[in-house]
């Protein structure tokens, strides 16, 4: 399995950018999604994460601004970015919790996309 994130970028506060993760590879299902971030000299922190349910969590300082969305179909989770501001700064990273196909089982497993580069200017 494999995730590929894209979408970052250089945006002005104020302005919008949509992320995207692709899953690929043999999967079953993809159980659950989220979105973390990294800013520099900070600790990678839980930014959003929805259920296969639809349920979403949101760190309260990107609620109101940030969506998550998931599409199973299509084995893609996004994070639409509204309002951003300056410390949304950060490597944002794809984490997602997959049941894959191996020789004989099935195995349940996180995987975290690449990092892409969120730098919003003020």
């Amino acid at each position: 399995v494999q995730l590929q994130a894209s979408g970052g970028g250089l945006v002005q506060a104020g302005g919008s950018l949509r992320l995207s993760c692709l899953a690929s590879g043999s999967i079953f299902s993809i159980d659950a999604m989220a979105w973390y971030r990294q800013a520099p000299g900070k600790e990678r922190e839980l930014v959003a994460a929805i259920t296969r349910a639809g349920s979403t969590n949101y760190a309260v300082s990107v609620k109101g601004r940030f969506t998550i969305s998931g599409d199973n179909a299509k084995n893609t989770v996004y994070l639409q970015m509204n309002s951003l501001k300056p410390e949304d700064t950060a490597v944002y990273y794809c984490n997602l919790e997959i049941t894959s196909y191996e020789r004989t089982h099935l195995l349940t497993d996180a995987y975290w996309g690449q990092g892409t580069q969120v730098t919003v200017s003020s």
